[in-house]
């Protein structure tokens, strides 16, 4: 009888220490989903990393959008871009330069920067591109749902009153993308584009040439190169060799397009 008992206590203490360990364990996986429900930092829906509205019906128009960063092509076609415009002074050289060397370029523009310089550009988009570039630059990827889409749109009407021309495409600044940024994309039939090459000014201060070669060796068919006709005076290395750079673009048999024609010609990457 002693050794049952003895035997009967040990399976009691099996047991309780058993389930001890069991409801530790649920414990645990309890204490972890509360506090992984406690950490979230982003809601569920409409905020800055979604790409819905939640319950709502999704305004969104066809219901799709694409992001391109390059195109499939065997032509050799290069995309010239410039974001963060217009400027005085700035975005006024760079459509001098272009004007001089007859290539087309998309801007992206900035819709406060449009309806202040609106002048600038004013009928001197004749042969080039416009992009919506958001309001005042601000990380739209920090933003959520409506906040994206009210800045898009409202950049989007300023773009189109100084230029004549409704953007059909955006460019985030930073390139940053989030859920949001999609969704306000997809609801005013917005193809959403980023680049494949961009200027390096920092690499090569005030060398104007060695920073074209630079840029002429990488460009490949279908590329998007971005530059800026806004910014801090180290990127005028990039500007001050925008004849240089066409110059051998061409000279390796590159023809210069804008972003939706460099769509047209083949399959976006």
């Amino acid at each position: 009888m002693a050794d049952d008992g003895g035997r009967l206590g040990r399976r009691t203490v099996l047991r309780r220490t058993a389930l001890l360990a069991g409801g530790a364990a649920v414990g645990a996986v309890a204490m972890s989903e509360s506090t992984w429900i406690a950490d979230r930092r982003l809601p569920l829906a409409g905020g800055p990393a979604s790409g819905t509205l939640g319950n709502h019906f999704q305004q969104v128009g066809a219901g799709e959008v694409a992001v391109t960063w390059g195109v499939r092509t065997n032509d050799p076609l290069v995309a010239l871009t410039f974001d963060d415009g217009p400027r005085p002074q700035w975005t006024t050289r760079v459509l001098d330069t272009l004007d001089r060397y007859a290539v087309p370029a998309t801007f992206f523009l900035v819709g406060e920067r449009a309806r202040r310089y609106a002048g600038v550009v004013r009928g001197r988009l004749g042969r080039h591109e416009v992009g919506n570039h958001s309001w005042a630059h601000r990380d739209l990827a920090r933003m959520d749902a409506t906040a994206v889409h009210d800045d898009l749109r409202r950049s989007h009407d300023a773009i189109t009153e100084a230029t004549g021309v409704a953007p059909r495409l955006v460019r985030p600044p930073y390139g940053h993308l989030g859920g949001a940024v999609l969704h306000a994309a997809a609801r005013l039939d917005y193809r959403l584009v980023l680049w494949t090459l961009q200027m390096v000014e920092s690499e090569f201060p005030d060398d104007p040439a060695g920073h074209a070669r630079r840029i002429v060796e990488n460009v490949r068919p279908g590329t998007i190169l971005l530059a800026h006709d806004v910014g801090t005076r180290r990127r005028l290395v990039a500007l001050d060799g925008l004849p240089d750079m066409i110059a051998g673009l061409r000279g390796r048999g590159y023809r210069f397009v804008t972003v939706s024609q460099l769509l047209h010609a083949g399959t976006g990457v």
